[in-house]
């Protein structure tokens, strides 16, 4: 049997076929080529069109398609990864309403955070796990209120994901990972919350039919399935968030088990079997993929709005014909410290581990007859990697404290300055696989469809590239309490 993944990103999409018996990839495609650009309407809004990520999804399916290392009969199931927290739209004839208010939008902040002082602080904590936040919930109020007779169109509330599987089968279903995600998700009574529904004034119809994350979310129809060259009925048997599938994509599902990821923005995703809860919400807790009424599995997730997105920044603003590689080996040549200069990378919204605080990049200690670009190239990535270290300190304070975290080798990873800068910073040494979404995805279909008995037999064959471990701890302890005061004096303003 094969399989197919879908990775539905911010960026753009990529697709992959694997071979279920070996778990190898026979191809990969990606759609476009180029970054899929941000809606920017307002300051700190940022909307993407669904009705585009399903046109290049089909795009993408059909190039991968289109290279001939497979047969497409022999797809026997799909499964979808998709960028977290997104808001999709639709009226009871399947149409879209609106542009998708995605993850790092920032205009829901103020409902979310009156809604968690009306539905009590101790209360949303421990029911929901999070603060109501910026998510999902709290953007369908901003609609609500300022999109009345939008509002009032709404047939279905989806995760960009749902969308996906819709446009594909003509089905509509969420999970209770997808519900945890936009908080809507009681954890104590194992269904939706009614506090969330009551506070915003949302009806339960507008919610579809829940299904566990490894289910028959529906059936490739037939109109579908003749446009991409795919025979119909092949079921989609997985659905999950970027961050819960990249966790499945590095086999972390146990307690104590840590992920991490660092491509636009950044990731540390670790399990508990205990229904924790950050006290501030500056870290957040979602239901994993293998979570159910019988089976606690908690992934807490710390995430960072200006990880890669600032590296592409300073990329553009100083060359925009660089490589990455090109960057990177530039980077190399200085040394650690950047002689001073320091960057906060938080441009990119508002961050939970600053409180849903916009600080804002900075760039500090710029000396013109000193710094050069290849500075700002080694001072970028270092930031990053201090920005991950303040909130994996964080995430110590909730007991996730890993020995060592598994981190595909792609995206920020590719780089030695930041995967050396991550681990000294951290102190947590790293492994390395060949980890990509899209293949996530299609072996989180092979699990959903049953070929696989266990969710590890997907992983059987998985091997470590390479392991990164702490050489100068102390050096950049020393770095880091350094940029750490430059942050703790902006969060003071």
């Amino acid at each position: 049997m094969l399989l197919l993944g879908i990775d539905l990103g911010t960026s753009s999409i990529k697709v992959s076929v694997v071979d279920a018996a070996t778990q190898q990839t026979l191809a990969s495609a990606q759609y476009p080529e180029t970054e899929r650009e941000i809606i920017s309407l307002q300051s700190g809004w940022a909307e993407q069109s669904p009705e585009r990520w399903w046109d290049d999804v089909k795009q993408a399916i059909k190039k991968v398609n289109s290279l001939g290392f497979y047969t497409h009969g022999d797809i026997g199931a799909i499964g979808i990864s998709y960028q977290m927290h997104g808001l999709v739209l639709l009226d009871k004839e399947g149409n879209v309403l609106r542009n998708s208010i995605i993850w790092c939008d920032n205009r829901a902040v103020p409902y979310g955070e009156n809604a968690f002082k009306n539905i009590g602080e101790e209360k949303a904590l421990s029911t929901l796990l999070n603060s109501p936040g910026n998510f999902t919930a709290a953007k369908l109020a901003w609609v609500k209120e300022n999109e009345p007779t939008l509002f009032e169109q709404i047939d279905k509330v989806m995760l960009p994901g749902d969308f996906i599987a819709q446009r594909l089968t003509g089905s509509i279903t969420t999970t209770p990972s997808a519900l945890s995600e936009g908080i809507f998700w009681d954890f104590k009574k194992n269904e939706l919350s009614e506090d969330v529904l009551k506070e915003f004034g949302f009806e339960k119809s507008i919610i579809p039919t829940i299904k566990d994350v490894f289910a028959a979310h529906g059936e490739l129809s037939k109109a579908v399935a003749e446009e991409l060259s795919l025979k119909a009925g092949i079921p989609v048997t997985y659905k999950a968030g970027d961050q819960p599938n990249n966790a499945l994509s590095l086999n972390v599902l146990q307690p104590g088990e840590v992920a991490a990821t660092a491509g636009t923005s950044g990731v540390i995703y670790g399990v508990s079997n205990q229904p924790t809860h950050d006290p501030q919400s500056r870290v957040n807790s979602f239901a994993h993929v293998n979570h159910n009424s019988n089976n606690a599995s908690i992934g807490v997730l710390l995430c960072i709005n200006g990880t890669g997105i600032l590296n592409r920044w300073v990329r553009t603003l100083t060359s925009g014909t660089l490589s990455y590689p090109e960057i990177n080996e530039l980077a190399s040549s200085i040394k650690p410290g950047s002689e001073g200069l320091s960057i906060l990378p938080f441009g990119n919204g508002a961050e939970r581990i600053l409180n849903n605080r916009i600080v804002g990049a900075h760039m500090h200690n710029i000396d013109f007859n000193k710094h050069t670009p290849a500075h700002i190239y080694h001072a970028a990535q270092e930031g990053i990697a201090f920005a991950f270290r303040y909130g994996l300190d964080i995430m110590r304070e909730n007991a996730i404290t890993p020995k060592v975290i598994r981190a595909g080798k792609a995206n920020m990873f590719l780089s030695s300055i930041f995967a050396n800068a991550f681990v000294n910073a951290t102190g947590v040494p790293i492994e390395l696989y060949e980890c990509d979404g899209s293949v996530g995805a299609a072996l989180g279909a092979g699990i959903g469809v049953g070929y696989y008995k266990e969710a590890k037999e997907a992983f059987q064959n998985r091997e470590i590239l390479s392991v990164i471990a702490p050489t100068q701890t102390i050096l950049y302890n020393q770095l880091y309490f350094s940029w750490k005061q430059r942050l703790e004096s902006e969060l003071r303003k």
